[in-house]
Protein backbone atom coordinates (compact mmCIF):
# COMPACT_ATOMS: atom_id res chain seq x y z
CA UNK A 1 0.00 0.00 0.00
CA UNK A 2 1.57 3.48 -0.80
CA UNK A 3 1.88 5.91 1.64
CA UNK A 4 -0.59 8.67 2.04
CA UNK A 5 1.73 11.21 2.03
CA UNK A 6 5.63 11.69 1.69
CA UNK A 7 7.64 13.91 3.45
CA UNK A 8 11.24 15.37 1.94
CA UNK A 9 13.82 16.96 3.97
CA UNK A 10 16.58 19.15 2.75
CA UNK A 11 19.60 19.31 4.85
CA UNK A 12 23.19 20.68 4.83
CA UNK A 13 25.68 20.08 7.43
CA UNK A 14 23.05 20.39 10.22
CA UNK A 15 23.04 17.70 12.23
CA UNK A 16 21.80 19.13 15.16
CA UNK A 17 18.89 20.48 13.07
CA UNK A 18 18.62 17.43 11.45
CA UNK A 19 17.93 15.18 14.26
CA UNK A 20 15.40 17.56 15.36
CA UNK A 21 13.13 17.87 12.45
CA UNK A 22 13.25 14.26 12.76
CA UNK A 23 12.48 13.47 15.78
CA UNK A 24 9.22 16.33 15.07
CA UNK A 25 8.12 13.89 12.67
CA UNK A 26 6.75 11.82 15.30
CA UNK A 27 4.01 14.00 15.54
CA UNK A 28 2.98 12.84 12.08
CA UNK A 29 3.11 8.94 13.23
CA UNK A 30 -1.18 8.57 12.82
CA UNK A 31 -0.35 9.50 8.77
CA UNK A 32 2.68 6.44 8.38
CA UNK A 33 4.57 8.96 6.04
CA UNK A 34 7.51 7.76 4.09
CA UNK A 35 10.72 9.94 4.83
CA UNK A 36 13.46 11.23 2.40
CA UNK A 37 16.41 13.04 3.57
CA UNK A 38 18.48 14.95 0.72
CA UNK A 39 21.87 15.49 1.66
CA UNK A 40 23.32 18.44 0.32
CA UNK A 41 27.33 17.12 0.10
CA UNK A 42 27.60 17.09 3.97
CA UNK A 43 30.22 16.51 5.80
CA UNK A 44 30.35 13.88 7.29
CA UNK A 45 27.36 12.66 5.48
CA UNK A 46 23.96 13.38 7.22
CA UNK A 47 22.46 9.70 6.94
CA UNK A 48 26.17 8.84 9.23
CA UNK A 49 25.48 11.64 12.05
CA UNK A 50 21.68 11.08 11.94
CA UNK A 51 22.22 7.94 13.77
CA UNK A 52 18.73 5.73 14.48
CA UNK A 53 16.68 8.41 15.56
CA UNK A 54 13.80 7.73 12.85
CA UNK A 55 14.30 4.17 11.45
CA UNK A 56 13.45 3.67 8.04
CA UNK A 57 14.52 7.11 6.78
CA UNK A 58 15.99 7.09 2.96
CA UNK A 59 18.55 9.34 2.83
CA UNK A 60 19.03 10.51 -1.72
CA UNK A 61 22.79 12.44 -1.40
CA UNK A 62 23.32 14.82 -4.12
CA UNK A 63 24.55 18.33 -4.21
CA UNK A 64 23.65 21.51 -6.21
CA UNK A 65 21.11 23.55 -4.02
CA UNK A 66 17.82 23.80 -2.39
CA UNK A 67 15.71 23.79 -5.90
CA UNK A 68 17.70 20.21 -6.50
CA UNK A 69 16.99 18.87 -3.26
CA UNK A 70 13.51 19.37 -3.25
CA UNK A 71 13.43 18.09 -7.19
CA UNK A 72 15.24 14.64 -5.87
CA UNK A 73 13.21 14.72 -3.38
CA UNK A 74 9.78 14.67 -5.07
CA UNK A 75 10.97 12.76 -7.58
CA UNK A 76 11.62 9.94 -5.07
CA UNK A 77 8.10 9.94 -3.38
CA UNK A 78 5.36 7.89 -3.61
CA UNK A 79 3.12 9.74 -2.28
CA UNK A 80 0.46 11.90 -4.29
CA UNK A 81 1.23 14.64 -1.94
CA UNK A 82 4.64 15.72 -1.34
CA UNK A 83 5.26 17.91 2.47
CA UNK A 84 8.85 19.84 1.89
CA UNK A 85 10.82 20.37 5.04
CA UNK A 86 13.75 22.83 5.69
CA UNK A 87 16.16 20.84 7.89
CA UNK A 88 15.77 23.99 11.01
CA UNK A 89 11.39 22.91 10.88
CA UNK A 90 10.24 21.33 13.36
CA UNK A 91 6.22 19.84 12.73
CA UNK A 92 4.30 21.25 16.01
CA UNK A 93 1.62 18.90 15.63
CA UNK A 94 -0.57 16.82 13.01
CA UNK A 95 -3.59 19.75 12.28
CA UNK A 96 -1.39 21.75 10.70
CA UNK A 97 -0.68 18.82 8.27
CA UNK A 98 -4.00 17.12 8.30
CA UNK A 99 -5.69 20.55 7.58
CA UNK A 100 -3.25 20.94 4.60
CA UNK A 101 -4.22 17.41 3.69
CA UNK A 102 -7.75 17.56 3.32
CA UNK A 103 -8.11 20.94 1.41
CA UNK A 104 -5.47 19.38 -1.48
CA UNK A 105 -7.30 15.88 -1.44
CA UNK A 106 -10.74 17.31 -1.85
CA UNK A 107 -9.62 20.28 -4.42
CA UNK A 108 -7.75 19.02 -7.39
CA UNK A 109 -7.47 22.85 -8.83
CA UNK A 110 -5.06 23.32 -5.33
CA UNK A 111 -1.27 22.77 -6.39
CA UNK A 112 0.43 24.07 -3.44
CA UNK A 113 -0.47 25.23 0.66
CA UNK A 114 2.14 27.19 2.16
CA UNK A 115 2.40 27.13 6.11
CA UNK A 116 2.64 29.81 8.38
CA UNK A 117 6.11 30.24 10.20
CA UNK A 118 6.57 29.45 14.36
CA UNK A 119 8.84 30.08 16.44
CA UNK A 120 9.87 26.54 18.78
CA UNK A 121 6.92 27.20 21.43
CA UNK A 122 4.36 27.75 18.67
CA UNK A 123 4.17 31.60 18.39
CA UNK A 124 3.57 32.72 15.08
CA UNK A 125 6.29 35.01 13.56
CA UNK A 126 5.10 38.55 12.72
CA UNK A 127 2.28 38.85 10.32
CA UNK A 128 4.86 40.90 7.81
CA UNK A 129 7.41 37.38 8.17
CA UNK A 130 3.91 34.97 6.68
CA UNK A 131 3.53 34.42 3.02
CA UNK A 132 0.48 36.48 4.00
CA UNK A 133 -0.92 38.77 6.24
CA UNK A 134 -4.22 37.34 6.06
CA UNK A 135 -5.96 35.85 9.48
CA UNK A 136 -7.86 32.96 7.26
CA UNK A 137 -7.58 30.39 4.55
CA UNK A 138 -6.39 32.34 1.28
CA UNK A 139 -5.06 32.53 -2.17
CA UNK A 140 -1.57 33.76 -2.59
CA UNK A 141 0.72 34.12 -5.00
CA UNK A 142 3.66 32.27 -3.83
CA UNK A 143 4.15 30.16 -0.21
CA UNK A 144 8.04 30.29 1.74
CA UNK A 145 10.29 27.34 1.02
CA UNK A 146 10.74 26.62 4.34
CA UNK A 147 7.67 24.36 4.65
CA UNK A 148 5.23 23.29 2.03
CA UNK A 149 2.94 21.08 0.91
CA UNK A 150 2.61 20.35 -3.14
CA UNK A 151 0.72 18.32 -5.23
CA UNK A 152 3.09 15.68 -6.63
CA UNK A 153 1.64 15.47 -10.28
CA UNK A 154 1.28 19.00 -10.77
CA UNK A 155 5.01 19.55 -9.56
CA UNK A 156 6.33 16.75 -11.88
CA UNK A 157 4.08 18.19 -14.64
CA UNK A 158 5.97 21.48 -15.06
CA UNK A 159 9.17 19.91 -14.08
CA UNK A 160 9.71 21.00 -10.34
CA UNK A 161 12.08 23.77 -9.53
CA UNK A 162 14.24 25.39 -12.00
CA UNK A 163 17.43 23.59 -10.91
CA UNK A 164 19.62 26.78 -12.13
CA UNK A 165 18.30 28.59 -9.15
CA UNK A 166 20.01 26.67 -6.36
CA UNK A 167 18.48 28.96 -3.38
CA UNK A 168 16.62 31.99 -3.22
CA UNK A 169 13.56 32.89 -5.91
CA UNK A 170 12.67 29.50 -6.97
CA UNK A 171 9.39 29.07 -4.86
CA UNK A 172 7.64 31.94 -6.24
CA UNK A 173 8.85 31.11 -9.93
CA UNK A 174 7.41 27.82 -9.25
CA UNK A 175 3.82 29.36 -8.05
CA UNK A 176 3.85 31.60 -11.29
CA UNK A 177 3.93 28.66 -13.55
CA UNK A 178 1.30 26.98 -11.21
CA UNK A 179 -1.07 29.81 -12.03
CA UNK A 180 -0.48 29.44 -15.40
CA UNK A 181 -1.20 25.92 -15.32
CA UNK A 182 -4.71 26.68 -13.48
CA UNK A 183 -3.00 25.63 -9.89
CA UNK A 184 -3.44 27.55 -7.14
CA UNK A 185 -1.43 28.10 -3.68
CA UNK A 186 -3.34 28.46 -0.41
CA UNK A 187 -2.17 29.82 2.95
CA UNK A 188 -3.34 28.28 6.08
CA UNK A 189 -2.19 30.89 8.93
CA UNK A 190 -3.62 28.42 11.39
CA UNK A 191 -1.57 25.51 10.25
CA UNK A 192 2.00 26.32 11.97
CA UNK A 193 5.19 24.46 11.88
CA UNK A 194 8.29 26.05 13.38
CA UNK A 195 11.41 27.88 11.81
CA UNK A 196 14.03 27.97 14.18
CA UNK A 197 16.65 29.95 11.95
CA UNK A 198 20.21 30.59 12.95
CA UNK A 199 19.99 34.35 11.64
CA UNK A 200 24.08 33.39 11.54
CA UNK A 201 23.81 31.39 8.78
CA UNK A 202 22.20 34.32 6.07
CA UNK A 203 25.33 35.91 3.93
CA UNK A 204 23.65 38.94 3.01
CA UNK A 205 26.17 39.32 -0.03
CA UNK A 206 25.54 36.01 -1.23
CA UNK A 207 21.88 36.48 -0.74
CA UNK A 208 21.46 39.89 -2.24
CA UNK A 209 23.41 38.19 -5.73
CA UNK A 210 20.96 35.13 -6.04
CA UNK A 211 17.98 36.78 -5.52
CA UNK A 212 18.68 39.73 -7.86
CA UNK A 213 20.22 36.62 -10.38
CA UNK A 214 17.13 34.64 -9.78
CA UNK A 215 14.64 37.37 -10.32
CA UNK A 216 16.44 37.95 -13.97
CA UNK A 217 16.30 34.51 -14.71
CA UNK A 218 12.29 34.72 -13.76
CA UNK A 219 11.91 37.11 -16.55
CA UNK A 220 13.58 35.49 -18.75
CA UNK A 221 12.15 32.52 -18.43
CA UNK A 222 8.23 33.53 -18.47
CA UNK A 223 7.61 37.10 -18.73
CA UNK A 224 6.28 38.58 -22.21
CA UNK A 225 8.43 39.53 -24.30
CA UNK A 226 7.91 43.65 -23.82
CA UNK A 227 7.67 43.24 -20.02
CA UNK A 228 11.06 41.04 -20.11
CA UNK A 229 12.92 44.10 -22.40
CA UNK A 230 12.39 46.26 -19.29
CA UNK A 231 12.16 43.72 -16.17
CA UNK A 232 15.64 42.74 -16.39
CA UNK A 233 17.15 46.18 -16.46
CA UNK A 234 14.82 47.02 -13.55
CA UNK A 235 16.34 44.19 -11.55
CA UNK A 236 19.67 45.10 -12.32
CA UNK A 237 18.82 48.34 -11.09
CA UNK A 238 16.80 46.95 -7.93
CA UNK A 239 20.27 45.42 -6.80
CA UNK A 240 22.07 48.49 -6.85
CA UNK A 241 19.41 50.41 -4.57
CA UNK A 242 19.06 47.02 -2.22
CA UNK A 243 22.87 46.78 -1.97
CA UNK A 244 22.85 50.66 -1.27
CA UNK A 245 20.04 50.25 1.74
CA UNK A 246 21.04 47.37 3.35
CA UNK A 247 24.61 48.72 3.14
CA UNK A 248 25.92 45.67 1.90
CA UNK A 249 29.69 45.84 0.80
CA UNK A 250 29.99 43.84 -2.97
CA UNK A 251 31.47 45.99 -4.96
CA UNK A 252 31.91 43.20 -7.63
CA UNK A 253 28.27 42.53 -7.29
CA UNK A 254 26.81 44.13 -10.69
CA UNK A 255 29.70 42.75 -13.01
CA UNK A 256 28.92 39.25 -11.62
CA UNK A 257 25.11 39.70 -12.11
CA UNK A 258 25.48 40.54 -15.54
CA UNK A 259 28.34 37.88 -16.13
CA UNK A 260 25.73 34.80 -14.88
CA UNK A 261 22.61 36.06 -16.73
CA UNK A 262 25.21 36.72 -19.82
CA UNK A 263 26.24 32.94 -19.26
CA UNK A 264 23.26 31.42 -18.69
CA UNK A 265 21.37 33.57 -21.12
CA UNK A 266 21.02 30.75 -24.04
CA UNK A 267 20.31 27.54 -21.27
CA UNK A 268 17.65 29.91 -20.42
CA UNK A 269 16.20 31.07 -23.46
CA UNK A 270 16.00 27.36 -25.00
CA UNK A 271 13.39 26.79 -21.90
CA UNK A 272 12.03 29.98 -21.82
CA UNK A 273 7.63 29.82 -22.26
CA UNK A 274 6.19 32.83 -21.34
CA UNK A 275 3.21 32.41 -19.46
CA UNK A 276 -0.16 34.73 -20.74
CA UNK A 277 -0.85 38.17 -19.56
CA UNK A 278 -3.74 36.71 -17.98
CA UNK A 279 -1.62 35.11 -15.80
CA UNK A 280 0.50 38.45 -14.80
CA UNK A 281 -3.03 40.13 -14.02
CA UNK A 282 -3.65 37.39 -11.59
CA UNK A 283 -0.64 37.47 -9.97
CA UNK A 284 -0.69 40.90 -10.06
CA UNK A 285 -4.14 40.99 -7.96
CA UNK A 286 -2.73 38.31 -5.49
CA UNK A 287 0.40 40.56 -4.67
CA UNK A 288 -1.91 43.74 -4.09
CA UNK A 289 -4.40 42.75 -1.95
CA UNK A 290 -4.89 41.65 1.45
CA UNK A 291 -5.68 37.92 -0.64
CA UNK A 292 -8.77 36.28 -1.12
CA UNK A 293 -11.03 34.25 1.25
CA UNK A 294 -9.83 30.25 -0.18
CA UNK A 295 -13.03 28.14 -0.70
CA UNK A 296 -13.03 24.97 -3.04
CA UNK A 297 -13.06 25.68 -6.14
CA UNK A 298 -12.52 29.72 -6.01
CA UNK A 299 -9.80 31.27 -8.43
CA UNK A 300 -7.74 34.41 -8.19
CA UNK A 301 -9.22 37.15 -10.21
CA UNK A 302 -7.42 39.99 -12.21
Amino acid sequence: MSATLSIGIQTRNRPDALRACLRSLDRLSSLEPEVFVFDDASEPPAEVTAGDVRPGVRFVRGAGGSAVGRNRLVQQASADFVLLLDDDTLVLDARAVEEALAIVTRDPQVGAIAFAQANGDGTPWHAAMQPSTADEPSLIPAFIGFAHLVRRSAFLELGGYRELFQYHGEEKELCLRLLDAGYTTVYLPQARIAHVTDPQSRDLCRYLRLVSRNDCFNSLYNDPLSRMLWMVPARLVLYTRMRRGWKVDDPGGLPWLIREVTRHLPEVWAQRRPVSRATLARWRALQRTRHPYYAPGTEPRA
